[in-house]
């Protein structure tokens, strides 16, 4: 069964967080672990994250995701905003496992340096991650790391790529494995509502573990390149999109889906709860597609 849940504030203490996804009927869950437009940091304290701990305990729910700060660029030309980028996804996996998080989500980013070499980007994108995880022995985190699809729009004429890329730096850095967002992967031309996009899809996350979905409708129109969040069944997916999209089968099927829907008024969240699990319900059917085409 797919665990389901929404990014949840912390505002109040982290337990405060646990509480808001089990009013809204979350078996997972997100959060920030600070301000997300911030470096600033002030540090856990112990009873927090003990009464954290011990009561998600009892909750049961999980996996539990952070989602890393939206400052980071690992790819940065700058190597002074590289560092310290470093720094942070360190901080956001160090406290994961304070609070026994399990994964940290991170943005990808376009991994382009300036305009410059997109190659040299992703290289840099590729040693910043390395250093922070370490490997086998040398490791460094019990959390584990996974990096985002961003809203990349394809080149002109070109059948969309952008997951295929993610895959490869995910396991050359060593990450854990992927998030794939709905909206952004729609608006990097990935058409989710069709069959012959989920299968393109399923063919460029083959080698790679997909460990969450972002289940987000889409303001912006396929292959726009807008990272534009909407209600689901609201926007250019649709219901029928996500109902293929879930129907699909591997390797999306049974991944937590968490979403980040807009929160403008207090109903917001739940009426998107509600609308998921109506969705998560369709998708009890078979599979429609077992294995992708090689």
């Amino acid at each position: 069964m797919r665990k389901l849940g929404v990014h949840v504030s912390i505002a109040g203490g982290f337990p405060k967080a646990l509480e808001r996804a089990m009013a809204l009927g979350c078996t997972t869950f997100q959060i920030f672990s600070h301000s997300p437009r911030s470096w600033h940091l002030t540090g856990i304290p112990d009873e927090e994250a003990r009464q954290f701990i011990k009561q998600r305990e009892k909750s049961g729910l999980g996996p539990v995701f952070i989602h890393a700060c939206y400052l980071l660029n690992l790819s940065s030309p700058q190597t002074a905003l590289r560092e310290k980028s470093v720094w942070m996804l360190e901080q956001e996996l160090r406290r994961a496992d304070i609070i026994g998080a399990e994964y940290v989500v991170l943005h990808s980013g376009r991994q382009e340096m300036a305009g410059e070499d997109e190659g040299g980007g992703r290289i840099l994108f590729t040693e910043s991650v390395k250093s922070v995880l370490g490997r086998g022995k040398n490791k460094k985190f019990r959390a584990g790391l996974l990096l985002e699809n961003t809203a990349e729009a394809p080149a002109p004429g070109a059948p969309p790529s952008s997951i295929k890329a993610l895959a490869h730096a995910a396991n050359e850095a060593g990450a854990a494995g992927i998030c794939f967002d709905t909206c952004h992967g729609f608006a990097s031309g990935y058409d989710i509502a069709a069959s012959a996009g989920m299968e393109l899809l399923a063919r460029q996350t083959q080698g790679v573990r997909v460990c969450l979905i972002h289940m987000n409708d889409s303001k912006g129109r396929l292959g726009s390149g807008l990272d534009r969040h909407e209600h689901l069944g609201k926007g250019a997916i649709g219901l029928e999109g996500f109902e293929n999209f879930l129907g699909f089968g591997p390797p999306f099927r049974d991944v937590p889906a968490i979403m980040e829907t807009p929160k403008k008024k207090e109903g917001d969240d739940p009426m998107n709860m509600k609308t998921a699990m109506e969705l998560l319900a369709l998708e009890q059917r078979p599979s429609r597609v077992e294995k992708p085409e090689q």
